[in-house]
C-alpha cells in the first residue's frame, strides 16, 4: 500500500466520516526543516529547528531539539525536546514554552471580538517519560481585556504516543487585528517557575489572566537529563469536533507555506549548486536577482551562510550584502569579487564544493 492511500485511509476511518478540518497551524507533523533537523545547547528563545515553531526559554535548563523520526502510526517525524543540562530547581521566573505564532488575516473566520465566535478545537499526539500535568495556552498578543485560554492535559503513561484534543471556548470581547502580525500564539508549556504556577489555574475562560495562573500544576521536563518530549500532528481547527490530522496537504504545499515566513537556497547538498546569476556593474562589484518561490510575509531580512565560489575561474568571491534589499517576492544581492572582469559580464554564483553555501530570507512573525 503507498503512503498516500495509507494516510487516506486513515483519514477516512476515523468517527468524522473522513471529513478533515482546515489546520490553522503549519507544519504541525513537523515535515519541513529549513534550518536544520538538530540544533544542540538550546537555553534561549527563537526559531531553531523545524519551520513556523519556536521555543521561548526563560532560563530553564539546557537542551537539543530536533525533527525526530519517533513518531506514532500515519506519521514520519515529529519534534523532540531532549534535556542536555537539568534545572531542577527553577527560578521564579523561569519558564520554556514551544510555541507557533499564527498569522493574523489567517484566523478572521473564528469571528473573535462579536457575540458569536466560533469555538476552536487543538488536537496532537504527544510522548514523553515525564507523566503529569501540561499547559496547552491560547493567547491574543493584541488583546486589551481577554488575552489567554488555557487548559491542562496529562501524559498519563511513560514513553507511548498518546492523542489529546482541547475544545476552547470562543471569545466575544477581543477581535484578531486583520493583518499580517501575530493574531494568536499556541503555546505548549514544558516548565515553569512559581511566577507562571504560582496560583490557580482557570481553565478553558479567556481573561487576563495574571501570569501565576497561567502554568499551574505544569510539569517541568528541565529536571533531569532523562527527561525528553515529543509532538506530531498538531491541528487546530474551527470547531468543537477534533477531525483526523488533514493528511491531504502535500509536503510542497506545508513547505510552501513555510516560505512565506522563511526562505533558504537549498544548491547541491554535493557542492557547487548554482544560486543566483550576477552582472557586473562596477570594477568588482556584481549585482543579481534572487526569486522567492512564494510571496513573503513581509520584506524578509537576509543573511548568508558558508562558502561561495564563481562558475568562472578567472572571478574570486570576496564578499556579499544585500545589495538593493528585498521586496516580498525578490531580494537585489549584491557581490564583491577580488578579480575584475569585463563591463556587462556575468557569472554564477554558487556553493562551495561542501555545499553548505546558503541565501537565507526571514520574515518570521
Amino acid at each position: 500500500m503507498s503512503r498516500a492511500r495509507e494516510f487516506a485511509d486513515l483519514a477516512g476511518s476515523a468517527d468524522a466520516g473522513g471529513i478533515t478540518g482546515k489546520n490553522l497551524v503549519i507544519n504541525g507533523s513537523f515535515a519541513v526543516s529549513q534550518r536544520a533537523t538538530s540544533v544542540t545547547g538550546v537555553t534561549g528563545d527563537g526559531y531553531q529547528a523545524v519551520d513556523r515553531w519556536r521555543t521561548n526559554s526563560g532560563s530553564l535548563g539546557t537542551f537539543t531539539l530536533s525533527q525526530s523520526t519517533d513518531a506514532p502510526d500515519g506519521f514520519a517525524t515529529s519534534h523532540k525536546y531532549d534535556c542536555t543540562t537539568a534545572d531542577a530547581s527553577p527560578a521564579a521566573g523561569d519558564f520554556l514554552i514551544f510555541e507557533q505564532r499564527v498569522e493574523a488575516q489567517d484566523l478572521q473566520q473564528l469571528k473573535y471580538g462579536t457575540s458569536s465566535p466560533n469555538k476552536v478545537t487543538l488536537s496532537f499526539y504527544v510522548k514523553s517519560n515525564k507523566t503529569g500535568t501540561y499547559i496547552a495556552e491560547l493567547a491574543l498578543p493584541d488583546a486589551s481585556n481577554n488575552s489567554n485560554n488555557q487548559q491542562s492535559y496529562t501524559i498519563n503513561s511513560a514513553n507511548t504516543w498518546e492523542r489529546k484534543t482541547l475544545t476552547y471556548v470562543g471569545n466575544t470581547t477581543d477581535a484578531i487585528n486583520n493583518d499580517t502580525g501575530v493574531g494568536m500564539n499556541v503555546f505548549f508549556w514544558l516548565g515553569a517557575g512559581s511566577t507562571y504556577s504560582g496560583g490557580t489555574l482557570t481553565q478553558n475562560t479567556w481573561a487576563n489572566t495574571s501570569a501565576a495562573n497561567r502554568a499551574v500544576g505544569q510539569v517541568n521536563i528541565a529536571d533531569s537529563t532523562s527527561n525528553e518530549w515529543l509532538i506530531t500532528g498538531v491541528q487546530l481547527e474551527v470547531g468543537e469536533q477534533a477531525t483526523p490530522f488533514d493528511y491531504s496537504e502535500s509536503y510542497g504545499e506545508t513547505l510552501a507555506k513555510c516560505q512565506r515566513y522563511y526562505f533558504r537556497t537549498t544548491g547541491s547538498s554535493t557542492g557547487y549548486g548554482n544560486l543566483a546569476t550576477v552582472s557586473r556593474i562596477g570594477n568588482t562589484l556584481y549585482r543579481g536577482v534572487v526569486e522567492f518561490p512564494v510571496t513573503m510575509r513581509s520584506r524578509p531580512s537576509f543573511s548568508s551562510s558558508g562558502s561561495f565560489q564563481t562558475l568562472d575561474s578567472g572571478f574570486t568571491f570576496s564578499s556579499m550584502s544585500g545589495g538593493d534589499g528585498a521586496s516580498f517576492d525578490s531580494h537585489g544581492v549584491q557581490v564583491t569579487m577580488t578579480s575584475n572582469g569585463s563591463a556587462g559580464q556575468s557569472t554564477l554564483l554558487r556553493q562551495a564544493a561542501d555545499g553548505q553555501a546558503a541565501l537565507i530570507y526571514d520574515a518570521e512573525l
